[in-house]
């Protein structure tokens, strides 16, 4: 594939990144790809063939995003490990803020195509249940220890993600009525990751 080609077909892949990401797989449109995209009809489909092979192709590179971000919570590190799980939820934090369309999307075509749903619970079974067996070994040592409160390894990571991803899914409504007038967004959100942290911290400090 020489450079022309390979430049058309990355302005597809963003075109139609940004097409399903803002309206999902059921009202996109391959026109409307093809006008962001700055190409033909035609040479939408004779690059990447039907809306549902390109869209399979940009759901997939997200899974594959959501999946790292969650690695992030339990990331490998020498660091102690409630200073792990604080730099994990930064790190987490601050990649669900590069990407905040990342979870709605994700969320929505899981909750209405079965079949998506399927695939990403056998993925995410794949990839996290080691992760999070170790990431249990470390915490019953750390419980035996006296040094944090038992919990589940699973539940720490969704309570964590949750927190993280729930400040920009309401962000909108956020803005109207949370935000102090006065304050800029992202002072806000700094605010908001280090008060996630607190949360988690508190839940597990004895």
């Amino acid at each position: 594939m020489n450079i022309k080609d390979k430049n058309t077909e990355q302005a597809i892949l963003e075109a139609a990144e940004r097409e399903f990401l803002e309206k999902g797989f059921e009202a996109s449109k391959t026109t409307q790809i093809a006008s962001r995209a700055g190409v033909t009809h035609a040479m939408l489909h004779y690059y990447h063939g039907t809306k549902e092979k390109l869209f399979n192709m940009i759901f997939d590179r997200k899974i594959c995003l959501l999946q790292e971000s969650l690695s992030m919570l339990i990331q490998n590190s020498d660091l102690p490990l409630l200073e792990r799980i604080k730099i994990g939820m930064e790190t987490h934090f601050d990649f669900i803020a590069a990407n905040p369309e990342l979870p709605r999307f994700v969320i929505n075509e899981l909750i209405y195509k079965p079949k998506r749903r399927e695939m990403f619970a056998s993925l995410l079974k794949k990839s996290a249940r080691k992760l999070l067996d170790g990431m249990q070994q470390e915490i019953d040592r750390e419980v035996a220890r006296g040094a944090i409160l038992p919990i589940d390894a699973a539940t720490l990571l969704l309570d964590a993600a949750s927190l993280n991803v729930f400040i920009f899914a309401a962000l909108p409504i956020l803005r109207i009525f949370i935000i102090p007038p006065g304050m800029n967004e992202k002072d806000f959100l700094e605010m908001r990751k280090k008060e996630n942290v607190e949360v988690i911290m508190r839940r597990l400090k004895k």
